[in-house]
């Protein structure tokens, strides 16, 4: 029997997951790692405390499944994009911390270039709004303020890539500096139409292209394991970015197809085919994947903070001690309680892209507890959905059946909210793990188990389907409310 293994890379965690070849769970295993947060607005990760987590987790997989390398025909990586690492070509060492996609340290660069009216030349090549989310701006940061990394880079040695390309150098032993075209777009430096790294963008932000990785289709062969790290080496087959692999694990192969995944942010994405949808409504446009050279774009809105949120109820406010209970709580009290949060730990994302724009909570009363700031968090999500949803609408994607997976759908009760705000009937995976999947079907299609996506076998559990139900006198006035705490924020950032 054969087995794939897939590497699911995340903000907060690393996973590795084994299939089976009917692609149904055979193990799994995931282990945490730190954020940093050493200024406001900065976010960092140690890269190699992550690589570390992705080899213990690989190996507990295999462990779990009594299983060897040998079992293994072929691996599927999926990882959080935007995240950079910058490291030595010779002692495969970091020379900074990693900066994480929600890191917002670069925003004066990104200002100075919008100043210039450069925003739409990039966007045009990239489908892509400038904004510190994306990486380029990240690498220059990088090779601007780090110590010695200029000398390095005359030296040629340095490296530079997103999550994927620091995995594969390290799975192969240094053999392999590459990504796939779907990691590739959300660099700001990678020309989607041309399928190429962009020389004027690389000009414009001081990245030479001796340091960027080889651009790889998303099924392709991304070299072998080091036979060291599991005892035998294992081919590496496919890559791709988390949302692009949920698109792919969600079975959204075709023009119109759309999905949202909700883990430490929310990302919507919808299917565009051959053509590049370029919003009104500043979502994003990006590669969906490429197969055989033939690339499928797709229209994105991206959310920062989604399951975030509740991890900043646990872990900094500490009003709850798991996910579960978050739901729980929310349950205790009336949906229109009045109170309402708007999330911007790290700035507003789509349609809003206000970087310095901050959190809040208002509407609270001396009778508001952690039951209504619970409930004020999931809601919070939803409605930024919601308004996602309706800015897809506005760009001409017709929306009809929505998509979801990723841990925070596990609660019911966010999923019928979602369904409630955003008007659209939710279907929730059966495999709430779309994104790993995603990158399981990349394998089994670089390995040539299957000569195509639709040779991939149908999911036995096809989920849970949540439709609209609430009055929508109460949903227009929860969308009301929200809308006016959020141009509130972003009035109070005109101001500032």
């Amino acid at each position: 029997m054969s087995y794939l293994l897939t590497i699911d890379q995340g903000t907060t965690s690393s996973r590795a997951i084994i299939f089976a070849a009917d692609f149904t769970e055979v193990a799994s295993h995931q282990v945490e790692f730190q954020q940093f947060f050493p200024s406001n607005g900065w976010v960092e990760h140690d890269a190699l405390e992550i690589w570390e987590s992705v080899l213990i987790t690989v190996r507990q997989a295999l462990h779990k499944a009594h299983l060897s390398a040998e079992d293994i025909t072929a691996i599927g990586i999926t990882n959080q994009r935007e995240t950079v690492v910058a490291w030595q070509r010779s002692t495969g060492k970091p020379i900074a911390p990693a900066i994480v996609w929600q890191d917002r340290r670069t925003e004066s660069v990104c200002r100075r270039l919008r100043e210039q009216n450069l925003g739409e030349g990039i966007k045009h090549k990239t489908g892509l709004v400038l904004d510190p989310y994306f990486s380029a701006s990240k690498i220059q940061w990088l090779l601007e303020n780090t110590s010695g990394a200029r000398e390095l880079m005359i030296e040629g040695d340095v490296l530079v890539g997103t999550m994927d390309s620091w995995l594969i150098w390290n799975l192969t032993g240094g053999e392999v500096h590459a990504t796939d075209a779907t990691n590739a777009s959300r660099t700001q430096l990678f020309n989607i139409r041309k399928q190429c790294w962009d020389e004027e963008l690389m000009t414009l932000f001081g990245v030479p292209e001796a340091i960027l990785p080889d651009v790889y289709d998303s099924a392709d062969d991304f070299g072998e394991t080091d036979s060291s790290l599991f005892g035998h080496s294992i081919p590496i087959r496919g890559v791709a970015g988390d949302q692009q692999a949920a698109l792919i694990g969600q079975r959204c192969w075709q023009s119109g197809d759309i999905k949202s995944t909700y883990g430490t942010g929310c990302f919507a994405m919808a299917n565009t085919g051959s053509s590049i949808v370029y919003s009104e409504h500043q979502l994003l446009s990006t590669v969906a994947y490429r197969i055989n050279g033939r690339t499928h774009y797709a229209i994105e809105g991206s959310i920062f903070m989604a399951g975030a949120v509740i991890q900043w109820l646990r872990d900094s406010l500490c009003i709850i001690s798991s996910a579960d209970e978050c739901e729980n709580l929310a349950a205790a009290v009336d949906i229109d309680h009045g109170v309402v949060m708007v999330p911007a730990f790290t700035g507003l994302g789509a349609p809003h892209w206000a970087a310095d724009t901050r959190a809040s909570i208002s509407g609270m009363t001396r009778g508001t507890d952690k039951r209504h700031i619970a409930s004020a968090a999931l809601q919070s999500v939803a409605f930024q959905s919601a308004d996602l949803f309706a800015a897809m609408r506005s760009d001409g994607v017709e929306l009809k059946q929505l998509k979801v997976d990723g841990g925070m759908v596990n609660n019911s009760l966010f999923c019928q909210w979602l369904a409630d705000v955003s008007e659209l009937s939710i279907q929730r995976s059966g495999f709430t793990e779309a994104t790993a999947l995603g990158a399981a079907y990349l394998a089994a299609l670089g390995a040539g188990i299957v000569n195509d996506l639709e040779a991939l076998p149908q999911p036995k559990d096809v989920g849970d389907r949540f439709d609209p139900k609430v009055d929508p006198a109460i949903r227009e006035t929860l969308l009301s409310r929200w809308h006016a705490a959020v141009s509130h924020e972003l009035k109070r950032l005109d101001n500032s």
